[in-house]
């Protein structure tokens, strides 16, 4: 996950916790579903045996030729998102894993690239995509949406108290025949919607991480993910995510506690309950030095939870 603003570099947040948590069988195969610059890969190839191996997955082009540079015959990247993370390994000849890493959102080398649009510190053209090879650019996206879609987006990607107004702002530009099509030019507009700012945060953040999300379909690859890794995990297989807003952690939160309880089918109450899949082992947030070195620790929640021994 990404350091604090600089020139692209790259500090990975909880980074021992994250690992110690995840490889409990050294000679096992695991996957770390977001490859960024590879530091939890690097850390995971650490502690493997000779016989252990590690998958990663990254859309990202930009993170897929930096995770080439590693020579090692227990790693291999696949460029793809995690949600698809069963049917890539299907073609590995994998079914199985001993654990998945999802250490989620945007890195340093992403956010401090002016071309990808990520960052309301450049003014460069409205990007954001996490593939720049395929699919809708957040210009795009603005360019077509109406107001209420726009507004929808804004508010529940970004918990954006001032939503209506920035949509209606983006769409009259529109209107009179200025699209929105540069980081600057919505951070601009946003600035003149946002009636209040919170203190230490640029107005814009919240509007930037909405289209963010939104146009990487990120919540819904989350989802997905998380159902995956639950169907490829052994028993006592570990699954540790590292969020860092609270949507995606809420995600992780109620996925964890529905899949850690037995569960009734009312279709049929004297049926045997479905036993509990997984057994939530604890939550972990940055400590103080790590924050200190790195301010973006400070929103970081990594939870951990282990499969139980029933068959998937």
């Amino acid at each position: 996950m990404s350091g604090p603003a600089g020139a692209c570099t790259h500090v990975t947040v909880l980074l021992t916790e994250a690992v110690e948590a995840l490889v409990t069988q050294p000679a096992g195969t695991y996957v770390d579903g977001t490859f960024g610059r590879g530091g939890h890969a690097r850390a995971v190839l650490a502690r493997l045996a000779p016989g252990g191996r590690l998958v990663a997955f990254d859309k990202d082009p930009d993170a897929v030729a930096a995770a080439r540079a590693i020579d090692d015959p227990r790693f291999v990247i696949r460029h793809a998102g995690f949600a698809t993370m069963r049917e890539e390994l299907a073609v590995l000849g994998i079914t199985r894993v001993d654990g998945v890493l999802l250490d989620l959102g945007v890195s340093s080398p992403q956010i401090d690239t002016p071309e990808r649009g990520f960052s309301f510190r450049f003014d460069a053209p409205l990007d954001m995509r996490m593939d720049t090879t395929r699919g809708e650019t957040a210009a795009e996206f603005l360019a077509r949406a109406d107001e209420r879609q726009i507004a929808e987006v804004i508010r529940d990607y970004g918990e954006e108290r001032f939503a209506v107004q920035i949509a209606k702002a983006l769409v009259a530009r529109r209107e009179g025949g200025s699209p929105v099509r540069t980081t600057g030019e919505l951070s601009h507009v946003v600035a003149r919607s946002v009636k209040t700012r919170e203190p230490g945060q640029d107005p814009a953040t919240r509007t930037f991480q909405a289209l963010r999300i939104y146009v990487n379909a990120e919540l819904e690859e989350l989802e997905q993910g998380l159902k995956a890794a639950l169907a490829l995990l052994v028993p006592q297989g570990r699954l540790v995510v590292i969020a860092f807003h609270s949507l995606e952690d809420r995600i992780v939160k109620t996925f964890i506690a529905r899949e850690s309880r037995d569960e009734v089918d009312r279709r049929a109450p004297f049926a045997a309950p479905r036993p509990m899949k997984l057994v939530a082992l604890g939550r972990t947030r940055a400590g103080a030095d790590e924050i200190a070195a790195n301010p973006r620790a400070r929103s970081a929640i990594l939870r951990v939870a282990e499969r139980t021994e029933v068959a998937a």
